[in-house]
């Protein structure tokens, strides 16, 4: 409560989206500089940062640039390309590809994944992302999270980001589910606070009030925890196998 962790200066984050309401949270109760870093093991740590100065900013009312990973470190260019590898417009979504002097040569002994995950010569992260036209790098999904529903695309931690704003939300996930006629439907998996509860009726229409139509979950599922791994980054893999398991959870509602 600003006085439990005295000698705290600085928080330092990475490995998974941070919701804006939690960082206002913890500039309230902490007090203390937070900077924000994105990379990953093939990148020898962190490519890209969002300083203290850009958090300040955005705590104070800029909100976009909570939102943002930030700016590419020194000596590290990053572009976003489309799927055949033409990079794209600024403002309009690629795949986040990264070179530098920081990029792993390959992967031990693994010389078909190296070449594909090095294609002409630069790392390719995995991740879509956007560029703003102040050169700020946003992070919107995994390229294997991306949600289509109808041709159309939702990235799954744009409504994370709405679900978490709700008092009663401690943590959720979103997801894909397969839909004969859709192709694909959000699916919001939610852990409410201790103590409280949800229901599914007013988190699709939070959703709703905020962004457009087709990014409404169409299933809601309340649990008590969702899957982590030791970095505490979501596991969405377990909770699509969970869902295929649980086909009884999906029961429809708008």
């Amino acid at each position: 409560q600003g006085d439990v962790v005295p000698s705290l200066r600085s928080v330092a984050y990475g490995a998974a989206p941070m919701p804006p309401t939690l960082l206002a949270r913890a500039d309230r109760q902490l007090g203390v500089e937070l900077a924000e870093g994105y990379g990953m093991t093939e990148l020898s740590g962190n490519a890209v940062f969002l300083d203290p100065a850009a958090h300040r900013r955005g705590l104070a009312g800029d909100a976009r640039l909570l939102g943002a990973a930030g700016r590419p470190g020194p000596g590290v260019i990053v572009r976003l390309v489309d799927d055949d590898e033409r990079e794209v417009a600024t403002g309009d979504v690629g795949e986040i590809v990264v070179r530098g002097a920081q990029v792993m040569a390959g992967y031990w002994d693994d010389e078909p994944a190296t070449t594909d995950a090095m294609r002409g010569g630069w790392f390719h992260t995995g991740d879509v992302g956007r560029f703003d036209d102040d050169g700020l790098l946003y992070v919107v999904d995994r390229k294997k999270d991306v949600i289509v529903t109808g041709g159309e695309n939702v990235a799954s931690r744009e409504v994370e980001d709405v679900l978490h704003s709700h008092p009663d939300v401690r943590e959720a996930a979103v997801i894909g589910v397969s839909d004969a006629h859709w192709g694909e439907n959000v699916c919001a998996i939610v852990v409410p606070r201790p103590g409280r509860a949800v229901a599914p009726a007013e988190m699709m229409e939070l959703v709703r009030s905020r962004l457009a139509g087709f990014k409404t979950p169409r299933h809601v599922v309340t649990v008590d925890r969702l899957p982590t791994n030791a970095s505490g980054k979501v596991l969405k893999a377990e909770l699509r196998r969970w869902i295929v398991d649980h086909p009884e959870l999906l029961e429809e509602r708008r």
